[in-house]
């Protein structure tokens, strides 16, 4: 028997981030969320939420977090092919497929329903024609938001984007 679930939540410039866990992972992210703390007090709620603090003040870059398992294994590799993409970097989703042996419209479901924005960083992933969609916060307001953020704490010899 599972144990119950807890969840804690912290404001952060993007909304109200709520972090979800049992006793040994975390269990969702949500960006822009109302729900209240509840359940008990977890360690790895703590955790959890100082790793996505060190990251909005940008002195964090890669996380280390338990994190539930994918329910499929196409949707572990696409979590880990997604977890890849670098700080501050961007990759299609044509891209993504390509490195997974897919195509763009699974990396994209991935993404859609990916239970830890922010921690698995589908913002890094772009389309390359047409409007962002982004699932989380704000929408693309947020995915914008969070690439610009990234951008703007790369050293100056990584910045490689064209403005």
């Amino acid at each position: 028997m599972s144990a119950a679930l807890a969840t804690a939540r912290f404001e952060s410039p993007v909304g109200i981030i709520s972090v979800t866990a049992d006793d040994t992972h975390l269990q969702g992210v949500r960006i822009g969320d109302d729900d209240e703390t509840t359940g008990p007090n977890r360690p790895l709620l703590d955790e959890a939420i100082n790793q996505l603090r060190a990251w909005f003040v940008g002195s964090l870059h890669v996380f280390d977090l338990p994190l539930s398992p994918a329910a499929t294994p196409e949707g572990a590799r696409l979590r880990a092919a997604i977890a890849d993409i670098r700080y501050g970097e961007t990759q299609t989703y044509g891209a993504v497929a390509a490195r997974t042996g897919t195509i763009a419209q699974a990396v994209g479901q991935a993404c859609k329903t990916n239970p830890f924005p922010l921690i698995i960083p589908c913002h890094r992933v772009v389309s390359t024609a047409g409007p962002e969609y982004y699932s989380a916060g704000d929408g693309p307001r947020t995915k914008s938001w969070l690439l610009d953020f990234e951008y703007s704490h790369l050293p100056p010899d990584r910045r490689t984007r064209l403005l």
